[in-house]
């Protein structure tokens, strides 16, 4: 698939199936995105068929400028705000699921080495500002570019830049000596 525009002008012909190769695509990634931003998984799945009934309901909205997952996802972060602007609290995202560069052994040694730097991570991502938290979120786990990532967070190229340097730099800043021990 060349970044879903092709299925998805696929469904626009009447290909049914094509839709649901989206679907499959991008759902797994979607729900984990606006997950960050609600803390409740159910909400997070419901808020995820929204943006596919969206996709869905407004074939025209849909331009082709952008890459089809960076358009997904900018839906999903505006509904994402708006669940929680209307849900009136705000949860910080703890992220469990992270992935190490060590690998995986059946060694006990390793397993708890391994849970000890998602946990040291984990902190560090958990103590800095969210803005920060979402733009590693972006181009770190979901492989955005920085031009799709300042699309989704409505920021200028630049802007991105100076958040994921800043956001590197505290992150440096709180692991320290903790995570050098680790790694």
């Amino acid at each position: 698939m060349d970044n879903g525009a092709s299925s998805y002008r696929r469904f626009l012909d009447g290909d049914e199936s094509a839709f649901d190769e989206i679907i499959e695509e991008y759902k797994d990634s979607l729900i984990f995105f606006i997950e960050r931003f609600v803390q409740d998984l159910s909400a997070a799945e419901d808020i995820a068929i929204e943006v596919f009934s969206d996709l869905l309901a407004y074939k025209n909205r849909y331009n082709f400028k952008v890459q089809l997952k960076t358009y997904l996802f900018m839906i999903g972060r505006s509904k994402a705000l708006n669940y929680i602007k209307h849900r009136d609290k705000f949860y910080m995202v703890e992220y469990e699921n992270v992935e190490s560069e060590l690998i995986y052994k059946d060694n006990i040694e390793d397993k708890i080495l391994v849970d000890e730097l998602k946990r040291v991570v984990n902190d560090a991502l958990n103590k800095i500002p969210e803005e920060m938290q979402e733009v590693i979120h972006l181009i770190f786990f979901e492989e955005l570019s920085y031009a799709e990532t300042a699309k989704i967070m409505k920021k200028n190229k630049k802007q991105i830049d100076n958040l994921l340097y800043r956001a590197k730099k505290e992150l440096r800043t709180i692991i320290g000596k903790e995570g050098e021990l680790l790694l």
